[in-house]
């Protein structure tokens, strides 16, 4: 059974912070799926990760290519894992069930801590996965470092 990470930005947006977390989750062996919930946002996110330099190459896609099963890291709007991801990450507020945080290795919920409504959105997210038994962990950069500040164990 995995967890949900939840990551509360202050200091550095998504597309800086949605990188690393994405090499981390590679350099563990994992396939991730991208979840958000605009396709124009994930197209912007598909161009900032090609873009990222020459120290660094993530190889991912965009969902609806006919080679999604092969991607290490997927970007989409849907509920679908064509690759067989065990790593999700939840961006711009895409929702997570209880059941994927359960079957998972690693779900990372992003949101952005200067949006009130996505903070709102995070404390949902929160609530309703620990409600239903699911590990989860709070990590806040409010400091500039990210640290741990809250865990609920789950069932």
């Amino acid at each position: 059974m995995g967890a949900a990470y939840f990551y509360h930005l202050t200091q550095t947006s998504m597309d800086v912070t949605l990188p690393r977390l994405l090499e981390k989750a590679r350099g563990a062996g994992w396939a991730i799926v991208v979840r958000g919930v605009e396709a124009g946002r994930m197209e912007w996110l598909d161009q900032k990760l090609w873009l990222l330099g020459d120290e660094s190459f993530l190889a991912h896609g965009l969902a609806g290519g006919k080679h999604d099963a092969l991607q290490p890291v997927l970007l989409t709007t849907q509920t679908e894992i064509p690759n067989g991801a065990t790593c999700l990450m939840s961006v711009d507020g895409a929702n997570i069930s209880a059941d994927e945080v359960k079957t998972a290795e690693r779900v990372c919920i992003l949101f952005d801590g200067h949006d009130p409504d996505a903070v709102q959105q995070a404390r949902s997210q929160w609530k309703m996965l620990t409600d239903a038994g699911c590990a989860a962990q709070y990590w806040s950069e409010e400091t500039g470092n990210w640290q741990k500040k809250a865990e609920s164990g789950g069932s």
